[in-house]
């Protein structure tokens, strides 16, 4: 048999499969995060939730090397072997193994992190880039597809996004708004003699641009089909239910529908490269509303508005203009290239 020297294309039911075994990756990392959020004195890397993790890791190595196994015997060879889009995902798979051992030694030589120091750690953050890499790969493998997404067609590509912003928030912890209790956001934005109301507004501003910019980013490539935004938001609801055992309900809650009518916002404008003046609208309005819900709810559960109004009235404001300028940013003016377009 001949060998081939043209990429191929992974199958969208690869693409699927891809973004399962993924899930079950970053269900691992939400079960690690929890256990260290709640579970407090671990002093062994050997856990049932490490063991949900890696075993994670290794039944998505193990897919990825069942398609490029498929390829070779199909009688491609050397890179071209490899699915388009799935090549990164091979070299993260090598450095998520590298930092997983470096992570056994390091636990072993310094201990278990018990606070902020976690998400610091070298290993950890090897662990982290490599992650992002794994569970993006539908969205690069269906990338050369520029033609309107459907949710049938990109939904792999969104979990993976969605499963991408959660990963990113373990780390990021620090500035997750949805961490937060509603009392805390109430009497935070009450007062200003602590630091309360600069930490909840740093907070929202940091939340607000790890959940708007994968949206632009889908959005300017192929649109955002219904749902989108519910899928790329729940992955990070979880994430932050299970860090705080459920207690920051109505937070949650809040940021659900606020994911429901950013779905409908988008259905209503239509963002997309070839519309750019709804683009840029969309990008203010979604963290306006969002924002503004955000605050509303928590008001609703305490019983009473923050003390100082510049603060409950501006805060959405604020990410809003944040919003506009990411979507500038994103979308500055003129046509967007097809980088799958041939070349002269």
């Amino acid at each position: 048999m001949g060998t081939t020297s043209e990429r191929p294309r992974a199958t969208r039911t690869d693409d699927a499969v891809t973004a399962l075994v993924s899930l079950w990756l970053i269900a691992g990392l939400l079960l690690d995060a929890w256990a260290h959020s709640n579970r407090p004195g671990l002093e062994t890397f050997f856990t049932p939730w490490h063991a949900v993790f890696y075993s994670g890791f290794a039944a998505t190595a193990g897919w990825v090397a069942l398609l490029v196994w498929r390829q070779w015997r199909a009688g491609r060879r050397g890179l071209a072997a490899v699915p388009l889009g799935y090549g990164p995902t091979l070299l993260a798979l090598v450095v998520f193994a590298l930092s997983g051992v470096a992570d056994m030694v390091w636990h072993t030589v310094f201990g278990i992190e018990e606070s902020i120091d976690i998400l610091f750690s070298p290993s950890h953050l090897g662990l982290a880039i490599s992650m992002a890499v794994i569970v993006t790969t539908p969205v690069r493998s269906v990338w050369r597809d520029p033609a309107p997404g459907t949710l049938a067609r990109l939904w792999p590509a969104l979990l993976g996004t969605g499963l991408a912003i959660a990963e990113v928030m373990v780390f990021l912890e620090y500035g997750n708004a949805l961490l937060l209790r509603a009392t805390w956001i109430v009497t935070g934005f009450s007062e200003t003699t602590n630091n309360s109301a600069t930490q909840i507004a740093v907070r929202m501003l940091v939340t607000n641009a790890v959940l708007l910019l994968p949206l632009l980013f889908l959005a300017r490539r192929w649109g955002l089909p219904p749902g989108a935004a519910t899928l790329c938001t729940v992955p990070l609801l979880i994430l932050s239910g299970a860090e705080t055992g459920g207690t920051n309900w109505s937070t949650l809650f809040s940021m659900l529908i606020a994911a429901v009518g950013v779905d409908l916002l988008a259905l209503a404008l239509r963002p997309s490269a070839d519309r750019p003046r709804a683009y840029w609208l969309f990008a203010t309005l979604a963290p306006l509303f969002t924002w503004s819900l955000y605050l509303g709810v928590a008001s609703a559960a305490v019983g009473r508005l923050p003390a100082i109004v510049e603060l409950w009235t501006g805060a959405p404001v604020v990410a809003a203009a944040v919003g506009l300028a990411l979507g500038a940013l994103m979308l500055p003016g003129g046509p967007v290239l097809d980088p799958a377009a041939p070349r002269s």
